[in-house]
């Protein structure tokens, strides 16, 4: 009796073993941390009625936007209302009475795939973006991969912030996932 338990708890084990670990129910608060800019996004900035100021401009890898009369711009870690905000303070320091700046984003930083897809890499984000779908824009699983969910690292106040989340998480830009190999 006791070598038949013995076998059936083993069973149960290598069972386990091969589903793979289960997506964690609660993710970390910081991890779902409004989204910031950083290099590699692309922001169109309108401050109305100063044609010469409003244009499309890149985050560069210093996390800067350079734009006419005020020059660099730190963008890397603020939201776009919070770069809106320190445009029209730097605006009103001299150049412009009252001037009204709205700041969106015209081309997000791509996204990085690793680990059991067919074609890891870079890729441009899109909305609206999940893991499932970054997974079939990598070619799709490979054979060995780990199907429960997924390993995405995002960086959140500077800091890097891991979490294992399920298939139907939203992505944003500038996340890494990594698809894990299925043990059995």
């Amino acid at each position: 009796m006791l070598v038949r338990t013995v076998l059936v708890a083993a069973f149960a084990l290598s069972l386990a073993a091969c589903a793979g670990r289960m997506p964690t129910e609660t993710i970390d608060p910081a991890f779902e941390a409004p989204y910031t800019l950083d290099a590699g996004d692309r922001l169109r900035v309108v401050v109305f009625g100063q044609d010469g100021l409003s244009n499309s401009y890149a985050v560069d890898s210093a996390g800067k936007i350079t734009m006419p009369l005020i020059g660099a711009v730190e963008a890397r870690g603020k939201t776009t209302s919070e770069l809106s905000g320190v445009i029209v303070g730097r605006l009103k320091n001299g150049y412009i009475r009252e001037p009204h700046v709205a700041v969106e984003v015209e081309n997000y930083r791509p996204f990085f795939i690793l680990g059991e897809v067919t074609a890891g890499g870079q890729y441009a984000y899109v909305n609206g973006l999940t893991v499932e779908s970054a997974v079939a824009v990598a070619g799709g699983f490979s054979p060995r991969a780990l199907k429960t969910g997924a390993n995405v690292a995002r960086i959140v106040d500077g800091r890097t912030i891991h979490a294992f989340v399920p298939l139907s998480y939203p992505l944003r830009p500038g996340d890494t996932i990594t698809i894990e190999e299925r043990w059995l």
